[in-house]
């Protein structure tokens, strides 16, 4: 429903007022749950990484951790998304990533997380764990096999390689179009 081109520029450009409508027609009781985001986004029926992705991004917008997310908290992930500083975003990366909260990530976090985004954005252009072997061997320089968020960032922003393989999987245009654009029935 609604435009099928619709830019980020377009997207940016509209109101809060515009926002909130969609918001609520989406969701009219103001909260989103993890079930009405699967359900908007069409993702039932995936396999537990993918799954467990999407649950983890929940979490990571549900900034105070009552289990939904309200107007304020769609409006902050719709606009890091967008806009968001590089900082900004390689933070928000190192926490979904981070699956087990530790404050450090391993190759198996990645390709957890790398393979679900592909389950989901149906975007195979890149093997995970290709990007995650050329992760650790450019910015893992002790060779602990983590990262933290500091060796993340620091090493994110010096290999322009690996921002540009980021950028690409952690595409979230298909996702924020559906947003945008309603429910395709």
């Amino acid at each position: 429903m609604g435009n099928n081109h619709a830019s980020l520029d377009d997207i940016l450009a509209e109101d809060m007022h515009h926002w909130y409508n969609k918001f609520m027609r989406e969701s009219p009781s103001g909260l989103i749950t993890l079930f009405e985001l699967k359900s908007i986004l069409g993702l039932q029926g995936m396999n537990e990484d993918a799954n467990s992705y999407v649950d983890q991004v929940f979490c990571t917008f549900d900034m105070d951790r009552d289990g939904y997310i309200d107007f304020v908290e769609y409006i902050a992930a719709i606009s890091l998304m967008l806009k968001g500083e590089i900082n900004q975003k390689l933070k928000w990366y190192f926490k979904l990533f981070d699956q087990d909260g530790n404050g450090k990530i391993d190759k198996d976090e990645l390709e957890t997380i790398f393979t679900a985004i592909q389950d989901i954005t149906r975007n195979r252009d890149i093997v995970p764990e290709e990007i995650v072997a050329l992760i650790f061997e450019k910015i893992d320089v002790n060779g602990e096999g983590e990262l933290t968020l500091e060796e993340f960032i620091e090493g994110a922003k010096e290999h322009p390689e690996i921002m540009d393989m980021l950028k690409i999987l952690m595409d979230l245009t298909p996702v924020l179009l559906i947003i945008v654009e309603g429910r395709q029935k």
